[in-house]
């Protein structure tokens, strides 16, 4: 509640009165915009403006800023009810000067300061209580007497004629200070609930923020990880590009300066044919035949079989004698072969990933049930009609199941299995804390997931909770991808292209296996587990 002082402070000094819609100069003063636009406009005739308050000059009119905090106090005050004081709830009893009172008297309808509490009377007929302008609203409106009892069938407090001879007779009362005392009680436990429910609240938002939190930063690692892939291949396709380019340069140098040598070779056959046939048309034009029989025979200069050399002649470098080869350009084959580690580069971007360190998985045979068979390399898994006479042991399944010698308990991995297109199936990962020795198949706990054929249907598994899959899988192929510490175990078709099948979600707790359940047939894993890495190949 705002005081005396208080309510001073928040007076306009131009209109007296409280603020109304409170702008601010330059200086820091506040007014009414009404007001301050009032008392520039009169001092716009002098072009001098000044603060009402402290009057600070400028010679341009100032800016009017509002004030959005004192605006704000301003509505608050409004509404905010006064003061006792500021309500005029003064001692009864001083009638010389007002004085505030500090208690009310509900019997004796009067406000006392401190000084008249002191002498008053303290008798349990005088019901003391916080200063109050209207006394009435304590008392039964039916019989004017105090109330001091509430009912409990009502839940409405009534006053002694109520309850012994009014429309409350016979309803079990309570007093006042008793039934306060309950109602608080029902209030606290109300409220540790309230505050049980907020903590929870408080908890859940903190778990939501921590989960954005890693989100964010799961989305920025992979942000970052795209980005160092592509830039890994701009690289790799720079490098390429000036491979192929330097290689093109390299062949037509070689090509031009052999063109060139043969080019020059040609002009100094061209100038000798030229010599030859001058000489040949002076002895036609000569008279004197004595001297064109004293002459070489003519007939080697134009021999159709010589090669025209200046020193004998050179077929190879392109005589007047033999034909000039076609020129084929630059050899397509040495650029093709080279732009052949295009496709190394292809073949990354559509996995979409680098890999590194391949594991080997292996099947367990101290895990896998008497009627499954193991492959000696220990990839294949086969359904079989004569008993393995295994020991049994608490690590071997009773049943068609196996799981793999080695887990997974971080990181990113793949795996491909072949399995049958007839028959049952169920291939995925489970916990080495599955159940071995019961009834129950990989999927059918909370330690296990499963892709699964059964019934010419195919469906995913966890928990007991089946998901049918919306289509056939008409590959033999199906690759299982682990990211462990995202919580994510996939399992994708490989055909052309690769189909997602389903992604299960889970906050891992154990290391992960591989898993089979083999109802016909085999099953078999396809080369290595990989592990893959998040960042670029170097």
């Amino acid at each position: 509640m705002a005081s005396a002082a208080v309510r001073d402070e928040l007076l306009c000094s131009i209109c007296l009165s409280t603020y109304t819609d409170p702008v601010m100069l330059r200086c820091g003063h506040n007014f009414c915009r009404v007001c301050i636009h009032r008392v520039l406009d009169t001092q716009d005739e002098a072009g001098v403006y000044s603060c009402p308050e402290c009057r600070e000059e400028s010679q341009e009119r100032p800016a009017l800023m509002r004030n959005l905090a004192l605006r704000n106090i301003m509505e608050n005050f409004l509404i905010t009810p006064p003061t006792q004081t500021e309500a005029g709830i003064f001692c009864t009893y001083c009638v010389d000067s007002p004085v505030p009172a500090a208690k009310s008297c509900l019997l004796c309808e009067a406000s006392l300061c401190e000084k008249h509490l002191r002498v008053h009377s303290k008798s349990a007929e005088h019901v003391l209580c916080e200063p109050r302008a209207n006394l009435e609203d304590r008392k039964c409106s039916v019989h004017k007497e105090l109330l001091k009892y509430f009912c409990t069938k009502d839940a409405i407090c009534i006053c002694v004629s109520c309850s012994l001879a009014g429309e409350h007779r016979g309803h079990r009362v309570e007093m006042l200070d008793e039934a306060s005392e309950k109602k608080k009680e029902r209030l606290r436990n109300v409220l540790q609930k309230l505050i049980t429910r907020r903590e929870e609240t408080e908890e859940r938002v903190r778990s939501l923020e921590e989960r954005r939190r890693k989100a964010q930063e799961k989305a920025s690692g992979e942000a970052e990880r795209v980005t160092a892939l592509c830039r890994d291949i701009r690289r790799r396709l720079d490098d390429l590009e000036k491979r192929v380019l330097s290689e093109i340069s390299r062949q037509e140098k070689e090509e031009s300066f052999s063109l060139s040598a043969l080019m020059k070779k040609l002009e100094i056959q061209k100038d000798e044919l030229s010599r030859k046939m001058r000489h040949m048309e002076e002895l036609c034009n000569m008279t004197d035949q004595l001297t064109v029989l004293q002459e070489p025979d003519t007939g080697d200069l134009c021999d159709p079989e010589d090669t025209g050399g200046h020193d004998g002649g050179d077929g190879d470098m392109g005589g007047h004698g033999e034909p000039l080869q076609d020129v084929d350009g630059p050899d397509v084959a040495v650029i093709s072969d080279t732009l052949h580690t295009l496709c190394d580069i292809v073949t990354d971007i559509r996995r979409g990933i680098y890999v590194e360190g391949p594991a080997d998985i292996l099947l367990d045979v101290n895990t896998a049930g008497n009627y499954i068979h193991i492959s000696d390399n220990r990839k294949t898994a086969t359904r079989t009609q004569q008993n393995q006479n295994r020991p049994e042991t608490a690590e071997r399944f009773l049943y068609y199941q196996v799981m793999s010698r080695r887990g997974f308990s971080s990181g990113r991995h793949y795996w491909d299995v072949e399995i049958s297109r007839s028959g049952g199936w169920m291939v995925g990962m489970c916990y080495p804390s599955i159940d071995r020795r019961g009834q129950l198949f990989i999927g059918n706990d909370n330690k296990s997931w499963c892709l699964r054929r059964c019934n010419n249907e195919y469906s995913v598994k966890h928990d007991s909770k089946e998901i049918l899959l919306p289509h056939i899988i008409s590959s033999d192929r199906v690759r299982i991808c682990l990211d462990y510490e995202a919580g994510r175990l996939s399992f994708y078709e490989l055909c052309d292209p690769i189909r997602h099948l389903h992604t299960f979600t889970a906050s891992f707790s154990e290391p992960l296996h591989a898993a089979l359940w083999v109802g016909h047939g085999s099953i078999t894993i396809l080369g290595e587990a990989t592990t893959v890495r998040n960042h670029n190949r170097n």
